[in-house]
């Protein structure tokens, strides 16, 4: 695809590289620094191409955005950022619920099973995935950004391969997810009912297991499981990313489903794009009504769930986190099952000189040296991409100071 310049007014340019607030320096033992601009991920493309940052570290989507549109070239996927090995499989998404969708186990357990499967179908037929999800999430149409302009169906199929689409609950995965509370302690974002917990108590709250393992029991035996309790109708609320994929591909080939499991979620209408309104059928049998709920991030989900709008939700592990520790609502929300992992990367512009991480850390030590600090643009402080970019800076001896634009 040809590269495509940005034009922007210069109202936007002297907003995008003047107008921020500083935050506190970090003097890394090398001397060396960088700023770190907490910018949305959706203007990442755009800062890219204009100059007003010199990297981003943001998740999928995003990444391939930046590839397909020639603006930008990753130098680490997330998990092999440094500390070595520190972030193989490491949490992002999951599938979580509230008290009242866990007082109706059956259908926590033929959801958590459909995840699964979801997961599964994405992993065993990637190219026809990336059609679908392009489908749900921009109805399969061109993508701009500014003056770039990508195929939504090329960005799909550049996106899936490096996100691990898995429901399955590990050790590592566990850890991944207590190690990322300890950073929220570090950072002074916990402070509530996660604090001061140990490692039983952490999971004791964050999680609940039972669906997870009935679901593992469906799979295995070949039957879902048919509900107590009549049940009208749920709701699931969701992100419009690549993330939520599972849930996306259940919808768009809801016939597949139905054909091999016997088990599906029909839309009431099929159609291009989002789809706001299903039926849950369970060994052929229609359960009850599924409303689809889109948020526009984590944190409003987060409320959806306490408030019982919602009963189910795909969204991050941070607002999850920050959700459980600083709740004082009666609706109990439990983390499930992970939904996928990895899923982010770190893109340099195209004229950058480095193409993977050691190379980066000698073009970061090059331009401080001039007085002329990389700048890396992060979606937010306290979020996966931001824990993991500090940490390889801190890693490689390279402070920091921080903007908000």
């Amino acid at each position: 695809m040809q590269k495509k310049h940005l034009v922007f007014a210069a109202a936007v340019l002297l907003c995008a590289a003047v107008i921020f607030s500083a935050g506190c320096v970090d003097n890394g033992s090398s001397g060396a620094k960088v700023e770190i601009l907490y910018a949305g991920v959706g203007n990442m493309p755009q800062l890219l191409e204009s100059g007003a940052v010199d990297a981003a570290i943001a998740w999928q989507p995003f990444v391939a955005v930046m590839e397909e549109g020639q603006i930008g070239k990753v130098v680490s996927y997330s998990e092999d950022l440094p500390p070595n090995g520190k972030w193989e499989g490491h949490t992002c998404c999951v599938f979580g619920a509230n008290s009242y969708a866990l007082a109706n186990p059956e259908i926590a357990a033929d959801l958590t099973a459909l995840m699964t499967l979801g997961n599964a179908y994405i992993t065993e037929n990637p190219e026809k995935a990336s059609v679908l999800i392009a489908d749900w999430l921009f109805a399969s149409q061109d993508l701009t950004y500014g003056g770039v302009t990508v195929n939504s169906v090329d960005v799909m199929k550049a996106s899936i391969p490096t996100i691990a689409f898995s429901t399955e609950v590990t050790d590592a995965w566990i850890k991944s997810n207590e190690d990322f509370v300890q950073s929220q302690r570090d950072l002074g974002l916990v402070t509530g009912k996660l604090a001061k917990t140990n490692s039983e108590e952490t999971q004791a709250l964050l999680f609940d297991f039972t669906a997870y393992d009935a679901a593992q029991e469906i799979l295995e035996s070949g039957k879902f499981l048919d509900p107590k309790t009549s049940v009208k109708e749920i709701s699931i609320g969701y992100l419009a990313s690549d993330h939520d994929g599972p849930l996306f591909v259940l919808l768009k080939d809801w016939q597949f489903f139905k054909e091999n499991y016997n088990a599906y979620l029909k839309p009431v209408t099929e159609k291009v794009g989002k789809i706001d309104k299903a039926e849950l059928y369970v060994n052929g049998k229609k359960v009850c009504d599924v409303k689809l709920i889109e948020g526009s991030a984590g944190p409003q989900l987060m409320t959806l769930l306490q408030q019982n709008q919602i009963q189910y939700a795909v969204a991050g592990t941070p607002p999850f986190v920050s959700a459980v520790d600083k709740s004082t609502s009666a609706v109990d929300i439990k983390i499930l099952a992970p939904i996928m992992m990895n899923g982010s990367g770190l893109v340099v512009s195209e004229d950058s000189p480095a193409d993977n991480w050691a190379e980066f850390v000698a073009w970061i030590k090059e331009r401080s040296a001039e007085g002329k600090n990389v700048v890396i643009a992060d979606p937010q402080l306290g979020s996966i991409q931001d824990v993991q970019l500090k940490a390889a800076l801190d890693s490689a001896g390279i402070g920091y100071t921080t903007k908000s634009a």
